[in-house]
Order: C-alpha cells, then structure tokens, then sequence
C-alpha cells in the first residue's frame, strides 16, 4: 500500500495551564531522542524518516521487525527514537553515536549489539487505508493505543488527562526532560509547530565561574557572543562545562564586554582547553547564575541559558558540585 508523506506535527514551548483549564489536556513525558515518523506498508518492511524527511531506516536495525507487528495493516505512526542509560533514561549522548548511520549498515549493526535505541510511539496519522489527520487526538490516541504495539524495542507509554502539575513534578523527581501536553480535541498539524502541542522543559540552575569568551559577529562584533563557564571539580580544578549565548539584553551585554575586559587574562583558566575557536580568556572572577535542561555523561550543559550575575558570591563560594569525569 502506497503511504502518504505526513512531516512531523511540532510542539511550542511554553507552560502548564491555568489550573482550570488542566482537565482539557494529556500529558506525555518529553523525550529526549531523534524525532521519527514511522511507516509500515503491511508488508512487513518499515521506513523510518526523520523531522528533515531524511530516511534513517538504517541507522535502527533493531526496530525492523516492527514492520510484521501489525500484519497486513498499514499504519503511518508518529514517535521518538531513544537510547536509554543504565537507569533506562533517554540519553541524548548516547543516540548521538547512531544517529547519522542510515548509510553505513555495517557500523548500525555492530552498534545496535551494544548501544540499542527504544522507540516510543505518541500517535497515528493514517491507518488501514484511512488519514486520521482530522480526528481529535483522543481518537488517534485510543486507536493507536488499540493497535497493542509493545516489543523488545519499542512501545506506546501512556498519557495522563489533567494532574499537570504533579505530572511534571513527576518528571522533574525522575531527572527527565519535561511533559509535552497536547488538547484533547487538537487534531494533526502536519510539519506545523502548534500551539495545541505545548513542550515544557524542567530547567535547572546552576552557579559557574566565567573563564572566558568567546567574540560575537554581526551587530554583536566587540561584544561576547558567549561566555565560556566552568565549575571547580571536588579536586579544585575548573571544568568546562559549556559556552552560554542566550539569556542577555543588549544592555547587560554590553555591561559584562565591560567587566571581562577587565579581567582578561592570556591563560586559559580552564583544566583543560575548551575546543572553542577564537576564544579569550578571563581570570574566573566573575560568578554567573545559569540555567539548562540537563548534563551531559561530561558534565557538560544542555540548553544553557544566562540569567544573571552574582556579585554576592566570591568564586571561593561558588558552587563546586560538578562531578570529577576525569577518571
């Protein structure tokens, strides 16, 4: 059977309702994986393509017996490809070393044996011959759920109406990304990003120390483009842990131009050398507050985003609560 194309509905950041509004909305846990629309034709094969439309089939050969899961049905369904860690969390890190293997079979086989990837399911566009497009997203789900589709590397994890504020406290307990809720009457958007599909992420906060940056380009040149932080290693050595390039006015940029100006230095204060093209480097005086959605196995910040000075903290009292990853 000839399947339809259907590039990926997408979610807009934002927040949890006002409580009166909960009851009209599911809430599914955020995933941290490579997005993927999966086709089975009922012939046994399965197609995998990505957000792009790039077909990715190949980088996932453990996921091909999926394509005899539904027999003779064919079905377009919607999910996210995973690699979880040894407390079965998706891990970003970890998928990274399988994704770009769609045309190097051999190498996606081999890593399959040791780093296999989990899909989750979310939803069905098409089944049977017929676009679920227009239906509301409870009868999508209901369908999809219906369809019985748990194995050894896949499955179709729930979703919770209403209880979004302790949904998320669930997930910020567990170390998981955030929720993604989706309108209970929402029907699907093909390759738009909808205000019916809202993803909220469990930020963190962090102290760090700033020990250089790096210049901006365009109407940012004399300015930093992006500050280059680290934390002290219980050893006391300081740890690169990311460049941050969001989170200022154009007034605080230009204030903190001014104060690692004032700083620099032509050593690198860093344990080891950031690979960052260009960069200046600072006496690490200056202590930031800064918030990400996770850490990578290095220690390194996802998603860093600069919220503000703390002129109140020596770097002596700055946090040091960076794992030591030398080892």
């Amino acid at each position: 059977m000839a399947l339809p194309l259907v590039p990926p509905m997408l979610a807009t950041p934002g927040t949890l309702p006002p409580p009166a509004q909960d009851s009209h909305w599911a809430y599914e846990t955020k995933q941290d994986g490579q997005r993927a629309v999966v086709y089975l034709a009922g012939d046994g094969t399965l197609r995998l393509r990505a957000r792009s439309g790039e077909d990715i089939t190949g980088a996932y050969p453990e996921l091909r017996p999926l394509g005899v899961a539904l027999g003779k049905a064919a079905a377009v369904l919607d999910g996210e490809v995973l690699a979880l860690d040894e407390r079965g969390r998706a891990d970003f890190q970890l998928l990274q070393s399988r994704m770009g293997l769609a045309w190097a079979p051999g190498k996606a086989a081999r890593l399959a044996a040791t780093v296999p990837v989990h899909l989750v399911l979310f939803d069905v566009m098409h089944l049977e011959g017929r676009s679920l497009l227009r239906l509301p997203y409870t009868e999508r789900r209901a369908l999809l759920e219906a369809l019985g589709l748990e194995g050894p590397f896949w499955s179709t994890p729930g979703a919770l109406v209403g209880h979004g504020a302790q949904a998320l406290a669930a997930t910020r307990a567990h170390g998981l990304e955030g929720l993604v809720r989706k309108r209970l009457d929402s029907v699907y958007e093909p390759g738009v990003r909808s205000r019916a599909w809202i993803k909220i992420r469990n930020m963190r906060s962090a102290d760090v120390l700033v020990g250089g940056w790096s210049p901006g380009r365009g109407r940012l040149t004399g300015l930093p483009g992006a500050v280059l932080v680290g934390q002290r290693t219980g050893a006391g050595a300081l740890r690169y842990v990311g460049g941050v390039g969001t989170g200022w006015s154009e007034a605080e940029r230009i204030e903190l131009a001014a104060l690692l100006r004032a700083v620099a230095t032509d050593t690198c204060p860093f344990d080891a050398v950031p690979p960052v093209s260009g960069a200046r480097w600072v006496l690490p005086r200056l202590v930031g507050e800064v918030r990400y959605s996770t850490r990578t196995r290095a220690g390194l910040l996802r998603q860093p985003s600069w919220s503000r000075l703390r002129p109140e903290l020596t770097p002596e009292e700055s946090a040091a609560d960076l794992p030591d990853t030398s080892v």
